[in-house]
């Protein structure tokens, strides 16, 4: 791959970008010297790795790989004998450490990330835990090292604490005596390393020692007293024993690290390539960008296609094809339309991709690979080598069109990319020898993308196979570009309309149309009137998808409303079915009883009459209750209708809903799960229903049950309370709460409501209540545990478990 063509195409900048997202210096490198690769197993190998990290990313966060360095100098050394400083042990210590947090994070278990190109790379890591646990336990910091790096270390160490305390024991002492006076200030100094007072220069005889230094007036001396020479001396020596078992720590640790720097050179290598790695993937998440395919035809084809180095939030999509249906693509239009921009995002894009990088595109684009990418862009006139502008892009054509014979007499595929073909000479020869040019390369089927102004490029393009015309977009309304790419439509330059904007006079833009001879201004004729078709068309079709998209939409919600009348229609054909067979069951079997009954009563006495009445009246009755049923079961379906469905957070344990499928009123028993299901107590029967089934219960629609009025109507009564239900119709287990409230209530106030209510609990055969008495001093909850240890219904009792009360409510077991 020529590298004239990175600086021609910014790739230079891409590789800056990739190289801001590594970590380490290591990785870092890599990233500055990537190239793109010319082997498809290696650029799909590259292009899987890159999806791999990107995945990792999204799926589990980036990865740090910063702090690392390269272990080799270091290895070098020790291998003659030399041994490791702290900082270099150190930097070994957080290499290895940096290689456990690596084997960790890349082999988490991810339902939705399969083992990938990168696990054996992570499972291969090698931390060496043991190695990196002793250098850190050893040494604190660059100039800190631990007591107990060794026995010999912290022995040296207790003597010299011991050693310290001495010598400030004798000073502190000079320094309360009348010494006190012949010091210029009350403080212990340290000079050279030795412990020393700050003696007034004229009372230097009554202080006697070793004067180690002056003030810069003289007027201070900084005197060693003779009483602490010899701890200040036995302190020195302890200092370099200190020194000693520091150096040999180093030697022991340094030899360990001779052991295993192999593994630990490895380890680095492969941290460095996996940072570089994630270097990619980053990139990638930060530009949006995915994995293109790849092909050895020749074929591109971007969808959606951003040039990596504008704003992805402004720039415009392009769409960009080449290689299938021609191997020529000319563009064409109006200066700052985009032309250029489209010619670089073609050739950059497949430089990005060749390197294993993701592209700024929409999923699957495709690229084909090259053996090299050669590109004419822009103005490199050179007064130092007198060389025009035209000279300048002829000598860079000339060397172009040298490659390319190189390249294609190895059996390669090359892309050649020219802005501007044959620009800044005489219109008509330039054009002509863009021609020549171009037609040479297309007989040679090389990819080629070329822009251009030259009207006989856009007749070219259109009279001859392979090639086609592309043009970008320029609004007529607004008379600025919209950036888009048309393939397959030429471009006008709309040099007229842009100045006329720009302010040029009227008169002067006449006097140019005036100009121009009558088959130019037909061909542009016919180009305004194809752009016009197409812009007309695009609307139409754009119309034509909305309209599609409204029918599918609205076709959709007709059958899924068909689907659900069929399927209520079989329901409540199947529902009715049944219904008739009962009835006519049931209306048989009066029928035949009746019939009997005449037989027999018609031949009985007439006493038996008053019999037959009796079975006449129960006959009635139970056609009425029958009716009342049909019309409760018709009142039901009506609220369920237009009851809401009570919402999770709003249900507590204790409260009373009814359950609209059964009829009747329930307990809540356990609050609704996620799949929206709850258990409910009716009676001795505890049911799991789901949320959608039940029906909150007011206090005073509670007081009703069945149609039977309960006493205490208009409120809703007390668990525990104690009260006994008179009428025969009502159960008391239909609302008995599995949990009573005590709080706020006094020892006995608490114990009487809760003796009744065990008692209602033992009636209604519930097997386990909740009594909630709080937590508070725990005066409350003493009594009650006082009491449950007598009662003889009590089973067993626990406090409740955390979350669900704790020391707050105790949970009771009662006997069956």
């Amino acid at each position: 791959m020529n590298r004239k063509v990175y600086k021609t195409l910014e790739y230079h900048k891409i590789l800056s970008m990739l190289e801001a997202r590594a970590s380490s210096d290591k990785g870092k490198e890599c990233c500055h010297r990537l190239q793109p690769l010319t082997n498809l197993l290696d650029i799909q190998f590259a292009q899987r790795q890159t999806a791999d990290a990107l995945g990792r990313i999204l799926a589990g966060g980036s990865f740090s790989f910063g702090g690392i360095s390269d272990p080799g100098p270091l290895g070098k050394r020790l291998a003659v004998g030399a041994s490791a400083n702290a900082r270099e042990l150190l930097a070994i210590a957080s290499l290895l450490t940096l290689a456990g947090r690596a084997a960790a994070y890349g082999s988490k278990k991810r339902e939705s990330l399969p083992d990938d190109s990168l696990t054996s790379r992570f499972a291969a890591l090698d931390p060496l835990p043991g190695l990196a646990k002793e250098i850190n336990r050893c040494i604190l910091s660059e100039d800190s090292f631990a007591d107990d790096a060794s026995p010999g270390l912290r022995q040296v160490r207790r003597a010299m604490a011991s050693v310290n305390e001495q010598v400030r024991f004798q000073l502190n002492r000079m320094l309360s005596s009348s010494a006190r006076d012949y010091l210029q200030d009350g403080v212990i100094t340290m000079r050279d390393g030795r412990y020393c007072l700050p003696v007034r220069a004229e009372y230097k005889n009554y202080v006697p020692g070793m004067v180690h230094d002056s003030s810069s007036s003289g007027a201070t001396l900084f005197t060693e007293p003779m009483s602490v020479v010899n701890l200040n001396n036995e302190l020195r020596e302890l200092e370099g024993k200190e020194e000693e078992e520091i150096a040999r720590i180093l030697r022991l640790l340094s030899d360990q690290v001779l052991e295993n720097i192999e593994t630990i050179q490895i380890d680095f290598d492969r941290l460095a390539e996996l940072d570089f790695i994630f270097a990619k993937g980053q990139l990638a998440a930060d530009m949006s960008a995915s994995q293109p395919d790849f092909n050895e035809e020749g074929i591109i084809s971007l969808k959606a296609a951003r040039h990596p180095l504008l704003d992805k939030n402004t720039v415009v999509p392009i769409d960009i094809s080449l290689g299938q249906n021609y191997n020529l693509l000319i563009v064409t239009g109006p200066n700052t339309g985009g032309k250029t921009v489209s010619l670089k995002t073609c050739g950059l894009l497949t430089l990005m991709g060749q390197a294993g990088l993701h592209i700024p595109a929409r999923d699957n684009s495709q690229l084909a690979v090259f053996d090299n990418v050669y590109a004419d862009i822009g103005d490199e006139q050179s007064i130092e080598q007198s060389l025009s502008t035209f000279s300048s892009h002829m000598t860079n054509i000339v060397h172009i069109l040298d490659g390319v014979d190189s390249v294609l007499s190895n059996g390669h595929d090359a892309l050649v990319l020219f802005d501007e073909l044959c620009a800044g000479t005489d219109p008509a020869e330039g054009a002509a020898l863009a021609t020549a040019i171009l037609d040479r390369l297309h007989r040679r089927q090389v990819r080629v993308m070329a822009t251009t102004h030259y009207s006989e490029l856009k007749v070219y393009a259109l009279s001859t196979e392979g090639v086609e015309n592309a043009s970008c977009e320029f609004s007529l309304e607004t008379l600025s570009p919209t950036y888009r790419l048309l393939i397959g439509i030429p471009g006008k330059s709309n040099a007229f309309a842009i100045s006329s904007k720009l302010g040029l006079a009227a008169d002067i833009i006449s006097d140019a149309q005036s100009r121009i001879d009558e088959e130019s201004v037909s061909f542009e004729d016919l180009l305004a009137d194809l752009e016009n078709r197409r812009v007309a068309i695009e609307k139409t079709q754009a119309e034509t998808r909305a309209a599609k998209a409204s029918i599918d939409k609205t076709r959709i919600q007709l059958d899924q409303r068909l689907a659900q009348l069929n399927a209520s229609k079989d329901k409540v054909l199947q529902s009715a079915n049944l219904e008739a067979a009962r009835i006519l069951k049931e209306a048989k079997e009066t029928a035949d009883k009746t019939i009997r009954d005449f037989h027999k009563y018609g031949r009985a006495a007439a006493a038996d009459m008053t019999r037959m009445e009796q079975e006449r009246r129960a006959l009635g009755e139970k056609l009425k209750t029958r009716q009342n049923k049909s019309r409760t079961s018709a009142g039901m379906e009506q609220e369920r209708r237009k009851a809401p469905v009570p919402k999770a957070k709003d249900l507590h344990i204790g409260d009373k809903v009814k359950v609209l499928s059964m009829g009747v009123t329930a307990t809540v028993h356990s609050l609704p799960d996620k799949s929206g299901h709850l258990e409910v107590q009716m009676g001795i029967i505890r049911s799991r229903v789901k949320l959608t089934d039940l029906v909150l219960v007011s206090d005073q629609s509670f007081a009703t049950l069945n149609g039977q009025q309960l006493p205490g109507t208009g409120r809703r009564r007390a668990p525990g309370s104690g009260s006994r239900q008179s009428a025969s119709s009502f159960n008391k287990s239909a609302f008995i709460s599995p949990e009573i409230k005590l709080l706020g209530m006094s020892g006995d106030e608490a114990i009487c409501a809760l003796d009744k209510y065990l008692d209602d609990a033992v009636l209604s055969h519930l097997r386990e209540v909740r009594v909630v008495h709080g937590k508070g001093t725990g005066v409350l909850r003493q009594r009650v545990h006082e009491y449950l240890n007598g009662n003889p219904h009590v089973k067993s009792y626990d406090l409740a478990s955390y979350g669900q009360g704790d020391a707050g409510v105790t949970v009771v077991k009662l006997l069956d």
